[in-house]
């Protein structure tokens, strides 16, 4: 952790100023009481200010850094304690502690009192019995680690759910703000707080955003409510000064946290360019060098006794902070090679060092850079696999992280919450894991590194000896996909009242082992970002997987294991033949010679077959890169609001297959990790969004063999906006489903109405759902057909699981992890540890057919992991055919998809639904080829 600013006066530290302190004070106090002291260069009298002292205090304290007292460590209680918390003794616990760079795990017993940890490993009996009301919890062997740090939070400043009256993330009234700050719009009442500590997180670094070149000081906060109910009350280690001017000039300062950001945020919020904004960054930094300058000068006077016309200290509170940025430090989001050089020639030029870039998706392709930094290198905190949504983030990788990691330079996962949930900001570790970052700077990358980047390794982000007791126990090793808190401490309060915990396999307290990418990152760096993703085709006849442990297959309407290594014994063969199965059982059975000589072998080692999986809810294959609208297909017009161009005609209907962009990068990731297939429908911010189509996501071109797999899937519309009403909305499809509509469009609805076109509506309310129902029952009623209905996002939905599914409405969960974005989405069923059941298992309970789709096109290739991910919070009740099928039958069955998709995904040492399996080709019947993704 880079804690020096070597723009400061010397390197005196705490300690030395304190030695120092007693003599420089008796001196002033002298001279003070006589008001008095002798100029013996101009032989005379000069008057001291009577505030002398306090002026050489802060003089002083220029020179000294930040950090803890000398004595922090020998506290017995935290200066967060509450009253009345119990001691607690956690024994026989797996402790990974942080120490000797994230390699140390220590087993034994864990004492959290006076909101510290007290002892670690063996516990001494007297210390123990010294304690009254001891709290004591057997873990039998759990993994238990610091609470989680997210360096890079929007939380209560960007609250849930989202409302105008809350909504205090941004100002937009210049580019340069240094004196904003983001504890004065802290929101005590965001939900997000109790979500992210079921999460495992208990510190986030809560930043202003990205609007603005600079865009105010950040604050540290521990996300438990407390006594007080205040913003301030959360604040970790706050500024001294921040509520009140009684400082004991004994003590350091605290660390501050500044936010800068450049590229495309700034430029489009201020209708700008890179150029200005690095203008208005040099502006502002020579507006607070000149005023150091001139503190240094002043106190340069004061400490030798040159008071003569000396007046007031030089301070200006709009500057203050970013005067003291050239004494400390800065957060900076940055991500492309352009802005990076920007702001490290920045640094250089004004002296100061940067403890982080964020987001940073170009660090990886430029670390000797980042060395140039003043001071120390940054830390780079970075999304795993999000990407590819602007063009700066466009030669985002998920091997970033690793690289970054062999050139020696800290990596920090971080949540950008509420971009991402942060209550999942292990799971970005958890694929930075599988992508190659170290288990140990894995773990580190949310806990200990963070913790250190912001200054607070003293006290948090560590298993030690007077650190802060924010603990978590988990349900299973924490890299391992869905682990999730069984309790979390903070300040060794519990936070979790009767936690649900799913039982997991014994397996899974075991870090998984990661596939090998190493070829993988040398064609990234090959190709600056952007290596080659279309895959191979076999060019034999015939291709013989060997050893495989387990097989699913297709089976009806459903997905079933045909063969497993715990059934049968030894691995398995599967012969495909023109991209068909042929054979399936052991060398006897399905000999390879009787195939011929063009033949290929691929072992999967104890890896698994199939089938694909479908991604449904976002603009893949319509968009390449959301931010630019050159690259996307566009949205299209509502009706409800404005009328469509004439030269569609009346009721004009859009087909998303016009539309349709192959060769998209992330479409091609989908298919390399398994996601053979997109539905997509046409993008609209409106009511009606038009006709989907179904799609290959490996194909080059939309003429080329097997691209369309379906013209038209489904009728999609959206009610989930109050402009116009949701009455209106509502309104609106009554008329149509009375089969008053005119054109394509009118007949489009006679389809449904019939039950010949599913409609498909995105909606998240349960109010808005029931509504839809009863609309549904009304229409069926007077047609006497049956109309194949789905809600889509239904984050709601759980609230009418029974009803849903007496209604025979399917459900597509929309984003797969439910989230209280906005108003109409806040009810959640959050899953464990907070409830018992999550969406997926409560709606399947009532014999609805449920599937899982994606919010943004670059989550596509995470779809396996979702689909697993949910059913490992069912606690057994699904199976591991049922994950499958949520991507997959399902979802055909739910989107209108007529004929099967009957791809297959071959995965090496393991399977979809782990991080041990990588996928190694795609077996198509359709195309009648095996595509080979190495």
């Amino acid at each position: 952790m880079d804690k020096l600013s070597a723009c400061r006066l010397g390197n005196t530290r705490s300690t030395t100023f304190r030695s120092l302190l007693p003599a420089v004070l008796v001196v002033i106090v002298f001279s003070a009481s006589l008001s008095l002291t002798w100029d013996w260069r101009a032989h005379t009298l000069t008057k001291v200010p009577i505030n002398a002292a306090q002026i050489i205090q802060q003089c002083q304290a220029l020179n000294v850094l930040p950090g803890p007292p000398s004595n922090f460590h020998q506290r017995t209680q935290s200066d967060r304690y509450a009253a009345g918390t119990l001691p607690t003794l956690l024994k026989n616990a797996t402790m990974w502690t942080g120490g000797a760079s994230g390699h140390e795990v220590v087993i034994g017993d864990l004492l959290l009192d006076q909101g510290l940890i007290k002892e670690v490993g063996n516990v001494k009996e007297s210390s123990l019995k010294a304690l009254k009301d001891l709290v004591v919890v057997d873990v039998e062997g759990a993994w238990v680690t610091p609470g989680i740090v997210d360096l890079h939070s929007h939380i209560g400043v960007g609250s849930a759910p989202s409302l105008r009256g809350a909504a205090d993330t941004n100002s937009r009234k210049g580019l340069v703000l240094p004196w904003l700050r983001s504890l004065d719009g802290l929101n005590t009442h965001d939900e997000a707080y109790q979500l992210s500590i079921s999460g495992g997180v208990t510190t986030s670094n809560v930043l202003p955003g990205s609007a603005d070149a600079i865009g105010g000081q950040a604050f540290t906060i521990k996300l438990r409510p407390t006594a007080e109910r205040s913003s301030t009350a959360m604040v970790l280690e706050p500024p001294h000064t921040l509520n009140g001017s009684d400082i004991d000039p004994s003590l350091p300062p605290r660390w501050r946290q500044m936010k800068h950001a450049c590229g495309e945020n700034p430029s489009r919020v201020y209708s700008g360019t890179r150029m200005d904004t690095i203008w208005a960054f040099r502006q502002g930094y020579e507006t607070a060098r000149q005023i150091k300058e001139s503190q240094d000068i002043y106190c340069a006077k004061a400490l030798s006794g040159q008071w003569k016309g000396l007046g007031d200290f030089p301070d200006n509170l709009q500057w203050e902070a970013l005067v003291d940025v050239l004494r400390g430090r800065i957060h900076n989001h940055c991500y492309e090679a352009v802005d990076l050089d920007g702001i490290v020639r920045l640094t250089n030029e004004f002296k100061f060092s940067i403890a982080a870039f964020h987001h940073a998706h170009e660090t990886y392709l430029v670390p000797d850079l980042l060395k140039k930094a003043y001071g120390k290198p940054p830390a780079i905190a970075m999304f795993a696999t999000n990407a590819r949504y602007k063009r700066e983030a466009y030669r985002g990788s998920e091997f970033a992280a690793r690289i970054l990691a062999e050139h020696d330079l800290q990596v920090v996962m971080k949540s950008d919450h509420p971009v991402l949930n942060s209550r999942h900001l292990l799971y970005e570790a958890q694929q930075a894991h599988y992508y190659g970052l170290p288990h140990n700077l894995a773990l580190a990358s949310v806990i200990s590194t963070p913790a250190t980047v912001l200054g607070y390794d003293h006290r948090i982000g560590f298993i030690k000896p007077g650190y802060d007791a924010d603990i978590v126990l988990w349900d299973s090793h924490p890299l391992v996909l869905g682990a999730a808190p069984k309790q979390v401490f903070i300040d060794g309060i519990v936070q979790i009242k009767e936690p649900k915990i799913s039982k997991k396999p014994a397996t899974f307290q075991q870090a998984p082992q990661t596939p090998d990418f190493s070829k993988e990152v040398e064609e990234t760096l090959e190709y600056d970002g952007l290596p080659p993703l279309e895959t191979k085709k076999s060019d034999a006849d015939v291709v013989v997987f060997t050893n495989v442990h387990h097989i699913f297959l297709r089976q009806g309407s459903g997905i079933k294991e045909v063969f497993s290594t715990s059934e049968a014994g030894a691995g398995s063969i599967v012969v495909v033949e023109s991209g068909k199965v042929v054979c399936i059982g052991v060398s006897p059975t399905c000999p390879s010679a009787q195939y011929g000589t063009n033949v290929q072998r691929i072992d999967l080692e104890g890896g698994s077959i199939s089938p694909s999986l479908i991604s449904f809810g976002s603009h893949l294959a319509l968009h390449h890169i959301d931010g630019e609208a050159s690259t996307n297909d566009g949205n299209i017009h509502d009706p409800l609001t404005s009328d469509p161009p004439s030269v569609l005609g009346k009721g004009s209907i859009i087909h998303a297959v016009d539309g349709l962009q192959f060769a998209t990068r992330d479409a091609l990731l989908a298919y390399r990790a398994g996601v053979t297939a997109g539905v997509t429908a046409p993008s609209s911010s409106g009511f009606i969004a038009g006709l989907a189509t179904a799609f290959n996501t490996g194909r080059p071109h939309k003429l080329s063999n097997g691209a369309v797999l379906q013209d038209v899937t489904a009728l999609h519309i959206t009610i989930d906006s109050s402009s116009p009403s949701v009455s209106t909305h509502i309104a609106a499809l009554r008329t149509l489903l009375q089969g008053t509509g005119e054109g394509e469009l009118g007949a489009r609805f006679q389809d449904v109405i019939h039950g010949a076109l599913p409609i498909v509506i995105q909606v998240q309310s349960a109010d808005i759902m029931a509504s839809l129902i009863s609309l549904k029952k009304e229409i069926e009623a007077n047609s006497g057909t049956s109309i194949q209905m789905t809600f889509a996002g239904a984050n709601e939905a759980h609230l009418l699981a029974k009803e849903i599914g007496e209604a025979g409405i399917g459900v597509i969960l929309r984003p797969s992890r439910p989230f209280p974005g906005t108003w109409k989405s806040r009810r959640i069923l959050p899953g464990p540890p907070l409830t018992q059941e999550n969406s997926v298992t409560a709606l399947a309970a009532q014999n609805v057919t449920v599937g899982i789709g994606v919010e943004e096109q670059w989550g596509s290739r995470n779809l396996r992991f979702d689909v697993a991910w949910a059913a490992l919070e069912a606690n057994g009740v699904l199976s591991k055919s049922d994950a499958i099928a949520l991507a997959s039958v399902n979802l055909e069955r739910l989107l209108g998809v007529k004929v099967p998709i009957q791809d297959l995904v071959a995965v090496k040492r393991g399977s979809l639904l782990d991080f041990g399996g990588k996928v190694i080709s795609i077996i198509s019947p359709q195309r009648g080829v095996v595509d080979l993704v190495q």
